[in-house]
Formats: structure tokens, sequence, C-alpha cells
């Protein structure tokens, strides 16, 4: 695998910020927010990430106030994005660019992504106009480096990106657990935008804390091979190893998460073949684990009346049973089902009568109801 000389640098994700009310996802606590904020940047990392979506539409409104109006401009690099499918029209969609603007209090972003491209998203960027718009906000300045983020597989990434060579990078899920999935396909999107001479902004790279959470039958082979190590920095390192990326991105919450983070990038270095090896049995361990042997196939998909997301159902379904990370499973589910969840299936059978692996499908259907639902 080839690595990079030193780690890419620490990104701070604006997406999992501290609340005042655990219920409420707009609560952020600006007070906490301002404290990370400037671990972050004593460690000497100025990358932040945000979007529009975030934390209802908060997130950007925090960067303000616990970044922007405490530190130069020129100290700092803001990423954001834009979520077509939050917007009912073109003129709404385009409305969030200066709404973003206002709300991060920039005149210009140094990365400016369209949020979340993939299969039954990406066409709503192409009729609004999203593409041809950002080209003229980033002519006028107010927009510096373009690109936009995918949850979705290297076919899906090589299409938008035949469609748009125009982009200056892409943001991609990657870790070390996703990197051989048949799912998520970290590995070969990477290669694709390699390939294209493409930059990369790496998003998930702990999967969304479950990588620091793994069950300790996987963990003990991270602590054999490094002990006192913090099992996040195996997968930071992962990501932070690879070349030609821009920032790895962590959402963060607490001052010791930052510090430990920043200390693990700022210091660390670049995996070696040895520690590879290790990751390599880390992830075997993990894959041994019983759960629904989904490989992604989706022939169980082409038929289904009501268009139940079933690969990313079966997805949460195995971060809940060999992760035990509830919390990651629920979010997966809900960010990635939309209107295909699990209570929109029929039992009519169909999906079952395709399977290759003869996955109980309607019964699993049943219990991620239960479970996320």
């Amino acid at each position: 695998m080839e690595t990079a000389e030193k780690l890419a640098p620490l990104g701070f994700g604006f997406m999992r910020l501290p609340l005042t009310n655990s219920d409420d996802p707009t609560s952020i606590d600006i007070d906490k927010c301002c404290e990370l904020v400037d671990i972050f940047m004593d460690a000497g990392f100025t990358y932040f990430d945000s979007a529009r979506g975030y934390h209802g539409c908060r997130s950007e409104w925090a960067l303000k106030k616990a970044l922007v109006e405490r530190y130069p401009r020129e100290s700092f690099t803001i990423a954001t994005k834009l979520p077509a499918w939050l917007a009912k029209n073109a003129e709404e969609a385009r409305a969030m660019f200066d709404i973003s603007l206002e709300e991060c209090g920039v005149d210009y972003f140094d990365y400016y992504l369209l949020h979340n491209l993939g299969e039954s998203l990406t066409p709503g960027f192409e009729e609004y106009g999203l593409w041809e718009f950002c080209a003229e906000k980033k002519a006028e300045g107010k927009i510096k480096k373009f690109g936009f983020s995918i949850h979705d597989n290297a076919e899906e990434l090589e299409k938008v990106l035949d469609a748009h060579p125009e982009v200056d990078f892409v943001q991609l899920q990657v870790n070390y657990v996703d990197w051989e999935s048949d799912i998520i396909q970290s590995r070969r999107c990477f290669e694709v935008c390699q390939e294209r001479g493409l930059p990369v902004v790496i998003m998930e790279p702990v999967k969304g804390g479950t990588l620091v959470k793994l069950p300790d039958t996987v963990a003990d082979i991270l602590r054999a091979a490094e002990p006192g190590a913090p099992i996040a920095s195996w997968a930071l390192r992962f990501a932070g190893s690879l070349p030609n990326v821009i920032a790895v991105l962590s959402g963060m919450n607490t001052p010791e998460m930052v510090a430990e983070n920043a200390a693990i990038m700022r210091d660390g270095v670049p995996l070696t073949e040895g520690e590879y090896e290790v990751i390599d049995a880390a992830r075997a361990a993990l894959a041994a684990l019983p759960g629904v042997p989904c490989t992604d196939c989706r022939y169980c998909m082409k038929g289904c009346p009501e268009g139940v997301r079933i690969n990313t159902i079966m997805q949460s379904l195995n971060i809940y049973d060999q992760m035990g990370d509830a919390y990651r499973a629920s979010e997966n589910y809900n960010w990635n089902t939309g209107d295909g969840k699990a209570s929109a299936c029929i039992q009519c059978g169909a999906c079952e009568s395709v399977c290759p692996q003869h996955i109980a499908i309607v019964s699993e259907l049943e219990r991620a109801a239960e479970l996320f639902e």
C-alpha cells in the first residue's frame, strides 16, 4: 500500500458538537465549542468542516461564534456543504450558499462541497444546476476549491467524476474496516481519485466512533501490538497515512477527545508494514464475528416493490451486532435509508427468492424496524 511521508492533518468536523440539551441537536453549547476550537487551534490544526444541514442548520452559526469571530480569517480553513436534497427547488437550493456565507460570517469558503451524492441523490444536483452555480461562485472568488462528498460505491463515484471532471477534490468515507468492504468500497473509491489525481478529504476515519468501541477480541489485537496507545490512533493513523489527503475529519465533542486526536495526528508517523498487518488481523477478527452475511450484491433491491434499502439496513444491523454500537447503527440507518425504511416491507418475499446468501431478509427487516424506528 502506498503510504504518505507524514500524516495528513486533522480536520474538525462540526457535526457532533456538545449540547446543552441532548434531545435537541440545535442546542449547541457555544462555551464548550470555544474550548474545543482553542485546543484544536493551539495544536496547530486549522481545517474546519461543516454543512448547511448539520445540527438542525445551526452548525455553521456555531462555527462563526466559536471560530470566525474569535480568530483572524487567514488563520483557519473553512469547508461547508450544500445539500440539494433539503431544498424544494433550484431557487431554494442556490439560496443556501448565501445563507451559509452569512451563518459562517465569512466572505468566501476555502472548500465548498455538494453534499452527499450517490444513487438517487445525485440527480437533484443536476436538476437544480448546482454544478454550474458553484462554478460561477468559484469564478467570483467566493469558493477557492470546489468538490463533493459521496457515500456510495466506486461505480457511482466514477459516474459523477466522468460527468464532472472539473472538481478540485472529493470527500470520501475511509477507515480500515470499510477499506475492503463490498458495500462502502473505501479502497476502490480512494483508488479512483488517485487515478485521476484528485486529493481526498477523509470522513468517518473512526466510523462515527465505532472503531474506538471495538469488541475486546478485536481491541486486544491492537493493544498487544502497541500497549498504551489509544485505540483511536490505529484508525486515525490508517487514514492519515494515505497519500494525497487534504485532511482527516473527526467529529469531536469533548476536550479530551480533541486533545488526544490532535496529539495522535501531530506527533504520530505513518503506519509501517508490520502495523498494516496488525490492522489486517483486527479487521479479520471483526469480520469473523456473527452478523448478517450480506455481500451488497443488491439483487434483493432490484425487485423490491417498496424500494426498501435492504443493503443499508443489513449494514446497520451488523454495526449493532458486531460492534455493539447502538447509537452508530441507528445513525447509519436514519441517515442512509431515506424513504426505504424497514417498516415499508410488505413481506412479499421477492428479496429472499433472489438472495445468493439465503438471508432471512424479511425477519431481519422486522428486527431492524424494532431496533431503529
